[in-house]
């Protein structure tokens, strides 16, 4: 990639089911950025909540984000010229503020599709705690991004590949300008 791009953080968010992991593992692999997986930082009480049907709170959420951002922040000091590519569901706004509190130049990178595309596909994998009774409260959570915070969105009904590739892309031509601006 670019001089823009490395170094930064990007955050590849949505609503459980939509392709977070898959799209960013491939994107860190093709870009040679590190993977963080942000469900690796939730507290066994939040991973025991949900296993269980039940919705985060805010309050639950906050040590998971804080603790996400200060990894996403080491990962960074120490390969400052390496990528680092975060699976995080970063629903709402104030959530992606308290990753960008400590990483302030983090791109979102949006995977949006459809209700029946993401239940399809929750309901289809195995050996995940996030049942798909959760995909509703999750939608109803979700607050997609807004072009004041530096965001590429993307089709995740389409192949991973082909949502890597764009994102790729979309990331080139942004950071050929001047400065990067969203495409929200």
């Amino acid at each position: 990639m670019t001089q823009d791009i490395s170094g930064r953080a990007l955050i590849v968010m949505g609503v459980s089911g939509v392709g977070k992991t898959t799209v960013a593992q491939a994107l860190a692999e093709q870009i040679g950025g590190r993977y963080i997986e942000a469900d690796e930082y939730h507290p066994p009480d939040n991973i025991a909540a949900m296993a269980a049907g039940t919705p985060l709170t805010d309050t639950m959420r906050h040590p998971w984000l804080d603790a996400l951002a200060g990894a996403m922040q080491q990962a960074r000091t120490a390969r400052p010229d390496t990528p680092v590519v975060v699976a995080c569901s970063a629903l709402k706004r104030s959530y992606r503020d308290i990753l960008r509190a400590r990483n302030p130049d983090a791109i979102t990178v949006y995977l949006a599709a459809d209700p029946d595309t993401i239940r399809a596909r929750i309901t289809g994998r195995a050996d995940h705690f996030m049942p798909p009774s959760l995909l509703d409260s999750q939608l109803e959570t979700l607050e997609p991004p807004t072009p004041d915070e530096t965001c590429v969105t993307v089709d995740a009904s389409l192949p991973p590949d082909i949502s890597v590739g764009q994102i790729k892309e979309t990331l080139l031509a942004l950071s050929t300008n001047d400065r990067l601006t969203s495409l929200c």
